[in-house]
């Protein structure tokens, strides 16, 4: 198990390795990873505040609160009603947390057979829904009551779907077979 941040320095260091780059800069980089969950359905604060209590014991970081952008009367939602977390790393928290979702939470989640490709949209960015937070570690087994879902994004500098893929097979990332 080798960190992502090793695999990215050999990606640099060998440019004419598999992904075939004549020049180091060429190749892609993570530029930040983007963790949001809805919290719409919860409307006790006490809830919402456990939400976000959790998501930041999940990312070592404290998580901001969004708004709703508009009212939806049929939902009894007004604009500006707390409706979601999101929480943005960068640095050394976004790999740590990289490391641990793919060697740690990932094999955790209940019949994971891999990350599909079409998770990687066209601008070269990769999203993965997560069920339950309670795969990763921080969270206590004991409060299995309140489950929410997370979608962690990955947001790459890569110019197109069939070069990200390339990229995060190179990182190992485990993809489906198909």
């Amino acid at each position: 198990m080798e960190p992502i941040q090793k695999k990215i320095r050999k990606a640099f260091a060998a440019p004419k390795s598999k992904l075939g780059y004549s020049n180091p800069m060429q190749v892609p980089r993570i530029l930040k990873v983007v963790v949001s969950a809805g919290t719409g359905s919860f409307k006790d604060p006490k809830k919402r505040d456990l939400a976000l209590d959790r998501l930041a014991k999940i990312t070592g970081q404290k998580p901001s609160v969004r708004g709703a952008k508009q009212s939806v009367a049929s939902f009894k939602i007004r604009q500006g009603d707390p409706v979601g977390l999101q929480v943005t790393l960068r640095g050394k928290r976004m790999y740590d947390f990289l490391d641990k979702l793919l060697h740690v939470a990932l094999p955790r989640t209940k019949d994971f057979r891999g990350i599909p490709a079409s998770a990687i949209d066209e601008m070269g960015n990769l999203t993965i829904g997560v069920r339950e937070h309670t795969i990763f570690p921080e969270t206590s087994d004991e409060e299995l009551k309140d489950v929410f879902g997370l979608a962690v994004t990955i947001v790459t500098n890569a110019k197109n779907k069939e070069e990200t893929k390339a990229f995060f097979e190179f990182l190992e990332f485990p993809f489906r077979k198909e």
